[in-house]
């Protein structure tokens, strides 16, 4: 019996399954000619030993790095408002909102 991922199981037909299924002996795939594809899956990945999730790495914004690009545009934003200088200030504040929006999404 070959090696199988999550990903090929959970990609394989119920026919695939069921034939894959009648190979394996173990509790947990007793009965497979009755099961729907979910089912079957969780049986074989109990029998073949498999996480039931693929977990996947997270790839894309440093959040510390942006929070603290935002702690120091605050710092620049409030000497904006002492030195009363609109345009700056106008532009740190827009520079923090598009920051604090590329967190949340």
């Amino acid at each position: 019996m070959a090696d199988y991922s999550y990903d090929q199981i959970k990609h394989m037909t119920v026919a695939q399954l069921r034939e894959l299924a009648s190979g394996i002996e173990h509790e947990a795939v007793e009965g497979y000619t009755q099961l729907h594809k979910d089912d079957i899956i969780h049986a074989l990945c109990t029998a073949l030993g498999l996480e039931e999730h693929v977990h996947h790495d997270v790839v894309g914004i440093n959040k510390r790095g942006i929070k603290a690009r935002i702690k120091s545009l605050k710092v620049d934003r409030n000497a904006a408002l002492q030195a009363h200088d609109s345009a700056g200030l106008k532009v740190i504040r827009r520079k923090i909102h598009r920051l604090k929006r590329k967190i949340h999404r």
